[in-house]
């Protein structure tokens, strides 16, 4: 299954909505994959491993209870984070890419690019399932930029904070 969905970051002719700049939501979006547990509440442990700087890439192991998934997170400065999971297990190959996006002066947006190894549905229940789970990647992406947003209100999204 293939689903991707867009979610406004800063839109000018909306004021009701405070201002992230791209740096900010860059490193949020960096966190997230540094640090999961922030952003995904079921979320047991998270071990970083190896930096490989010629991809400007790191491991990761994510462990759900007895469920455990290892993937590679590729980052793309400013633009794109990108995870990839190899096949293993009962778990298919599969990838999640998080892109920003500017069309406009002063709009930014993150583009959810989801496929989760599997072909599409044919049948009425499969069709059901799909819809469920892209019911739940895309809650889970909001919850993702209310996170992003909070972190950046607060300032700890500034370069000075982590530095």
């Amino acid at each position: 299954m293939k689903f991707e969905h867009l979610i406004e970051i800063n839109d000018p002719l909306n004021p009701l909505i405070d201002t992230v700049t791209r740096e900010q939501l860059w490193r949020g979006l960096v966190l997230r994959a540094e640090d999961p547990k922030l952003f995904v509440p079921h979320l047991d442990e998270c071990t970083l491993g190896e930096r490989n700087s010629e991809t400007s890439s790191f491991t990761r192991r994510l462990r759900y209870g007895d469920l455990v998934i290892d993937d590679t997170v590729f980052l793309t400065p400013l633009q794109e984070v990108r995870f990839e999971v190899p096949a293993q297990g009962d778990i298919a190959q599969s990838r999640l890419t998080m892109r920003i996006e500017a069309p406009d002066e002063g709009r930014l947006l993150v583009r959810f690019c989801y496929d989760d190894g599997n072909p599409n549905a044919d049948d009425d229940m499969g069709r059901m399932y799909e819809d469920f789970k892209k019911s739940a990647y895309q809650e889970a992406d909001i919850d993702t930029v209310k996170i992003v947003r909070q972190l950046a209100a607060d300032g700890k999204l500034d370069a000075s904070y982590l530095n």
